[in-house]
């Protein structure tokens, strides 16, 4: 009985082996299509956020298809760092612009378009006019 049920199982692992390698028959694990990047990044526009929640990598026999990830991170990089630098570009105009608006002529302009200190006769009854002073000086 003993040599019967070694017999067994050698053939058993003898038909599972020459199922799993195929035996010389190529359709018994034919090989599979390589996945690719199904939906690409648009190329004619800027990436938006639902661009990039969609995007799907394809799988490989031990993680993901390195080429495809380091093409998707390389676009993804340039992008945000254009923008970064347009951010910038535009932060700077703005702080440029602010400062004109801030020092630009009429900010310490009198509503009679005099400035403090260049001339301007203060009035004989001028309670801030101390006692010698001539004109406001």
């Amino acid at each position: 009985m003993f040599f019967f049920l070694l017999i067994a199982m050698v053939v058993v692992v003898a038909a599972v082996t020459l199922a799993v390698v195929g035996g010389g028959d190529s359709a018994a694990l034919p090989e599979a299509a390589p996945e690719h990047l199904v939906d690409p990044l648009p190329a004619a526009r800027p990436l938006g956020r639902a661009d990039v929640e969609a995007l799907r990598l394809p799988v490989a026999a031990r993680g993901y298809r390195m080429t495809e990830v380091d093409e998707v991170l390389g676009r993804l990089g340039a992008e945000l760092a254009e923008r970064d630098a347009r951010i910038a570009e535009l932060e700077s105009a703005l702080a440029g612009a602010q400062a004109t608006a801030r020092s630009g002529p009429g900010l310490f302009d009198k509503p009679d378009g005099h400035r403090p200190g260049d001339g301007f006769a203060a009035p004989a009854d001028d309670p801030f006019r101390g006692p010698g002073e001539e004109n406001g000086r």
